[in-house]
């Protein structure tokens, strides 16, 4: 998630089980350990601009590697905060490894795909449950985490820590309840997906971008969760052929490699940008979860060197005209509930 919801929901595990004297300590070094992880999107390549989707949420985000990142920040941060607070180096450790343990476990809720189990594994759990922004999870806690050290009452951080597990365990209901209505969806157009995923939208748990995948397309809808549902059908596109769709492309260049590497971190989700022959994007992000109007994307270039890497971009325009789309989805407005698309009516 973002790094101020990183570092308050870090600063809250240590101040919930540490005493009324040094619970704003606890607070300052679980904050700064708790967004740490994320220092390595400084991993970057002025040549290989998909480099950094490599090692961005790899092994700083490895639930093996906690202990480590929990070690090194405490090096840091207990001569510069721990010591001058009369802590010792043994309690500076402790706060620094558990607000740094929060990190991975809050991403992997997201459904960007976070590697817990590198080394041992590359695959990028991602549970769909929130958005990577969302001010019902950073508010309540910046607030009951501000509050538990004014008032230095832990219980008011072990509250920020039920009102996580609260809105999550919301997250995974709604989602379900999202892909229940997408495999409806589906059947109702005669198609037997071979997977089926949906993802919250930005910043809330209401509404869901579900998307399938058959033979050779993938489908994209919206579903807004609520008493009852309502569905915006969207957009569909063809799966990515590179013999069909670049075939132009060597097989054995360093693009074509590249698209591979950006298939790995699209968990397969990739077509040709209808917009752009020489685009390949990332079909399970957009700002208005009913379109294939990706966030990112990588540009390819026909006259490339064998050596010459594929260019990572992202797109975000026209963002404040879509937010004003998704808040009129958001309240309801121009969909179909179910019975009215699924029932014919």
């Amino acid at each position: 998630m973002d790094p101020l919801t990183q570092g308050v929901l870090g600063a809250s595990l240590p101040q919930a089980f540490t005493s009324r004297d040094n619970i704003v300590t606890a607070g300052i070094l679980g904050f700064l350990a708790g967004m740490a992880p994320d220092l390595d999107v400084f991993i970057r390549s002025s040549e290989d601009s998909l480099l950094f989707l490599e090692y961005h949420r790899q092994f700083t985000h490895a639930l093996i590697f906690i202990p480590f990142g929990g070690l090194m920040c405490a090096l840091v941060l207990h001569g510069l905060i721990g010591k001058r607070r009369q802590l010792s180096f043994k309690t500076s450790l402790l706060f620094c490894t558990l607000g740094y343990a929060t990190h991975a476990v809050l991403d992997a809720c997201t459904t960007y795909g976070t590697m817990l189990f590198w080394p041992f594994s590359d695959v990028r759990i991602a549970w769909n449950t929130v958005s990577v922004i969302d001010p019902m999870v950073t508010v309540p806690v910046l607030t009951l985490m501000l509050f538990a050290s004014v008032r230095k009452n832990p219980l008011l951080a072990r509250l920020a820590l039920v009102w996580v597990l609260v809105y999550m365990s919301l997250g995974w209901t709604n989602r379900n309840r999202a892909m229940a209505v997408g495999e409806e969806l589906a059947s109702s157009r005669g198609h037997a997906p071979v997977r089926l995923e949906a993802k919250p939208s930005f910043a809330n748990i209401l509404m869901w971008k579900v998307v399938y995948e058959t033979e050779d397309r993938y489908y994209v809808d919206a579903v807004r969760t609520g008493l009852s549902s309502t569905i915006y059908a969207g957009d569909s596109v063809e799966k990515l052929d590179i013999p069909r769709d670049l075939p132009w492309l060597d097989m054995d260049s360093q693009q074509a490699r590249d698209i591979e590497r950006f298939r790995w971190f699209s968990n397969g989700y990739v077509a040709r940008d209808p917009q752009n022959p020489y685009r390949v994007i990332d079909i399970r992000y957009s700002l208005l979860p009913n379109q294939v109007n990706a966030l990112w994307s990588i540009e390819l270039r026909p006259e490339a060197t064998p050596t010459e890497h594929a260019n990572y971009q992202t797109h975000r325009d026209a963002r404040g005209e879509a937010l004003a789309v998704l808040w009129q989805m958001m309240k309801g407005q121009g969909g179909s509930t179910t019975e009215q698309l699924l029932g014919g009516g």
